[in-house]
């Protein structure tokens, strides 16, 4: 062997030593050494860059002669179109014994197919080119949308169309929704949170108004075919649509589309419908649903909220994070140094065009439930009657700009809002204006809206949780207890 070959030999030994026992010394030792990390952060020394500049992105609006309203937004980053029509109509404007038609008439609609097509037709169809068409109502709007590839636009968008104009409502399935419903309202007693949110409803706005009124088997029974026709007559023409679409087409095409497939629809000249008036029902008191299965409570506290059109709206959403959220004063307060609550919230509700609900509580021991609401009310107090820390004004109005920013991280996000703007009456630069509220808002403003629009004569207490283990009991808060009966009335034997 020569002595460059016993050189190569040496060399070749040394390195699988060092492969096969040095270096599994060498990570063994590593593994034994303490970790080396930075001293985390309190939540107060957290620093926000400024939230990236919002643009809306480029649209177009048009309204076509029979009155729609449509926007068109291209999108071309994936080969995707979807829309969204907005109807203006809502389960608030169904008749009061027939609560629950507006959810089936949104249902039926879709699960019922066309006049030219069947359900199971539609289904299969859309299934086999991954697209969706949907439809529904919820309290102040009706809503219909359509998923599609692009390549899949015009047979998709026909369909859409289809279902909007010439849904059949069958029988079958108008009867298969109604059992649904049945279904819904037999296990509504099953969550707690459910029956918190539910009465609570009914405590602020009363149990008769269209806001807080629930479907029982009694309404349900009353609601027939001939209903759902009469409703959807009512409120579905296009002069009472705002249709949006957004995704990867040509904006000219898109327009041709839209115009060709829905010019031939009549409008229908009516009177828009009065809205519900809203006052507050009950004005303070302790409500109780006993709840002996439960070992904790639940718990709500508030009152009638507020409008975004407001223009305390801004400072308002300030006043709601300093109280609210991680490192808000509930959170350290009654959760952190108390340890009164698993969980714990407020929100500052404001809806478009009623009022909406401010609502304060969370989830906490059944033998914490008094001490949980006397301390989350002195910190709905302290907030009205003192001026909050420059620290937490600049937190709150930072948490509150940057997360908005993400309501527009996709062009179809910001579609969605324009289309909300223009259906209550929202000017279209509302966005901007509620940016510059925020970003302009004081500590002076902050306390000024706490002390006007938090008011503890009127906050209503709700507490759903087991009576025989909460200690002390509610009557040591100092007013009237009311227990609330929860039982569903039972369906009509006819």
């Amino acid at each position: 062997m020569t002595a460059d070959a016993k050189k190569q030999k040496v060399a070749k030994t040394i390195t699988l030593v060092f492969s096969f026992v040095l270096v599994p010394l060498i990570l063994l030792f590593m593994a034994f050494r303490p970790a080396v990390a930075e001293t985390p952060k309190h939540y107060t020394d957290l620093t926000f860059a400024p939230p990236p500049e919002l643009k809306l992105p480029d649209y177009t609006r048009f309204k076509l002669a029979n009155g729609m309203v449509v926007y068109l937004v291209e999108d071309h980053e994936l080969p995707l179109i979807n829309g969204t029509a907005l109807i203006r109509t809502g389960d608030r404007l169904e008749p009061s014994d027939k609560v629950g038609l507006a959810e089936l008439v949104g249902t039926v609609m879709r699960s019922g197919g066309t006049q030219k097509h069947t359900a199971d037709a539609i289904n299969e169809f859309l299934e086999q080119r991954a697209a969706s068409v949907e439809t529904g109502i919820g309290d102040d709007a009706g809503s219909a949308g359509f998923d599609t590839l692009t390549e899949d636009l015009p047979e998709v968008f026909a369909l859409f169309a289809e279902t909007l104009r010439q849904p059949a409502f069958p029988d079958d399935k108008l009867n298969l929704a109604k059992t649904q419903q049945r279904g819904g309202i037999a296990r509504r007693n099953d969550d707690p949170d459910s029956i918190a949110s539910r009465e609570f409803r009914k405590l602020v706005y009363g149990d008769r108004s269209p806001y807080a009124r629930f479907v029982e088997y009694a309404t349900l029974a009353n609601v027939s075919r001939d209903d759902l026709v009469s409703f959807y007559q009512q409120y579905f023409h296009p002069n009472n649509i705002l249709l949006g679409i957004v995704g990867d087409f040509d904006t000219k095409s898109m327009r041709q589309l839209v115009e060709t497939t829905f010019a031939d629809w009549k409008p229908v000249t009516a009177a828009p419908p009065a809205l519900p008036t809203v006052e507050q029902a009950k004005k303070g008191g302790v409500f109780f649903v006993n709840q002996p299965q439960l070992t904790q409570s639940n718990v709500q506290i508030g009152h009638l909220g507020g409008q975004a059109n407001s223009p305390d709206y801004p400072a308002l959403s300030v006043m709601n994070e300093v109280l609210n959220g991680f490192g808000g004063r509930l959170f350290n307060e009654v959760r952190s140094r108390q340890g009164l609550a698993y969980s714990v919230y407020a929100y500052w509700g404001s809806r478009y065009d009623y009022p909406g609900l401010f609502v304060a509580g969370g989830q906490t021991r059944s033998d914490a439930t008094v001490p949980f609401i006397k301390s989350v009310q002195a910190e709905i107090q302290k907030v009205r009657t003192a001026p909050i820390a420059p620290v937490e004004l600049a937190f709150a109005k930072d948490s509150v700009l940057n997360s908005f920013i993400f309501n527009f991280q996709q062009p179809e996000q910001t579609l969605s809002r324009l289309l909300r703007y223009e259906y209550f009456g929202y000017p279209a630069d509302f966005i901007f204006r509620y940016q510059k509220g925020v970003a302009a808002t004081t500590i002076a403003d902050v306390q000024r809206v706490a002390k006007t629009y938090l008011q503890p004569d009127k906050i209503v207490t709700l507490v759903v949780g087991n009576q025989a283990t909460i200690k002390p009991s509610l009557d040591t808060l100092g007013q009237p207890v009311t227990t609330l009966d929860i039982t569903i009335p039972a369906p009509s034997k006819s």
